[in-house]
């Protein structure tokens, strides 16, 4: 019974039956007949079939909710029970939004610490895909934008505002100044996430909304892409000023981190787990860990925070 709704969530993740048995690890006949014989079961159908997966029935989606709870717990047992005899083990899985990989080893590095038996899966992906992940089961949690678009039905912990820099030359016009306008902005020979990331899409209201032009002279949805390019002084990007520090962009003088004024603009990042009690113990040590991290930077660096 658990391995048939493993399947069903499988195919909600992948959207197609071959990717979601290969991800279950058993063969396509095998995944469609598990489907099958849920349907049969329950006495009605699930999936919309045809030459490929159209999707689920309304029923369909309804047993899908019941899935994510069952399995969830059979998880959750599994792992209280492992955590009692070894000891917190097994793979952490955490997606995570490119702009957030600034803290993601904040996290991971304290969370390792103190339960050194436990392995990281992490994974870069757009805000819609974290929160598609978090509901299926597919990672433990997920690190996105808690305050820009509608969340569902997620646990969250708050861990920093982003806050956005023009990173430009530091021998350029712009490069020297205090502040630059988002309208100012607009004009330089930009390079920007693609448009499916959450980071893009505040970036170009905010430059829509200045006036300027939201086009990018060139757009990556990668974030070692964008920062090669950044390295070569001869363009320039928009990002938070901590992932700049993360990927080594700023402090060596070559390249400045200007803030972006008028206006100044901030979103809040954090921890999003799902929704449930009990907690998975992987998922609930994660969660304190990002509680941990959050006082003590509350602690030690409310004035560089104030600065931002």
């Amino acid at each position: 019974m658990i391995d048939r709704l493993e399947f069903l969530l499988a195919l909600s993740r992948e959207r197609h039956f071959g990717r979601a048995a290969q991800a279950c690890g058993v063969s396509q006949p095998t995944l469609s007949a598990g489907v099958k014989a849920l349907e049969d079961m329950l006495g009605t159908m699930l999936v919309q079939r045809g030459s490929r997966f159209r999707g689920f029935t309304p029923e369909g989606e309804r047993v899908l909710d019941w899935a994510r709870r069952i399995v969830g717990d059979a998880r959750s047992m599994r792992q209280e029970i492992d955590a009692l005899k070894r000891g917190l083990s097994g793979t952490l899985r955490i997606a995570v939004i490119p702009t957030a990989l600034g803290i993601t080893p904040r996290l991971t590095t304290g969370f390792r610490i103190r339960n050194p038996q436990v392995r990281f899966a992490i994974r870069t992906c757009t805000s819609t895909e974290v929160l598609q992940l978090v509901d299926d089961l597919a990672v433990e949690a997920g690190i996105t934008y808690l305050d820009n678009e509608p969340l569902g039905r997620v646990g969250t912990v708050p861990l920093y505002r982003e806050r956005y820099h023009l990173l430009t030359a530091a021998d350029s016009p712009e490069g020297g100044r205090a502040s630059i306008a988002w309208a100012e902005a607009a004009g330089l020979p930009l390079c920007l996430l693609s448009r499916d990331m959450q980071n893009r899409r505040i970036i170009d209201g905010m430059l829509a909304a200045a006036g300027g032009d939201a086009a990018p002279l060139l757009e990556s949805n990668s974030v070692s892409v964008l920062s090669a390019h950044i390295r070569t002084t001869r363009w320039s990007t928009i990002m938070p000023v901590g992932l700049a520090e993360a990927l080594g962009l700023v402090g060596d003088g070559r390249i400045n981190a200007v803030p972006l004024v008028d206006p100044d603009v901030s979103h809040q990042v954090g921890l999003v787990v799902p929704q449930r009690e009990p907690m998975m113990p992987l998922t609930a040590a994660l969660v304190a860990e990002a509680r941990r991290l959050v006082a003590a930077d509350s602690v030690s660096m409310p004035q560089s925070r104030s600065r931002r």
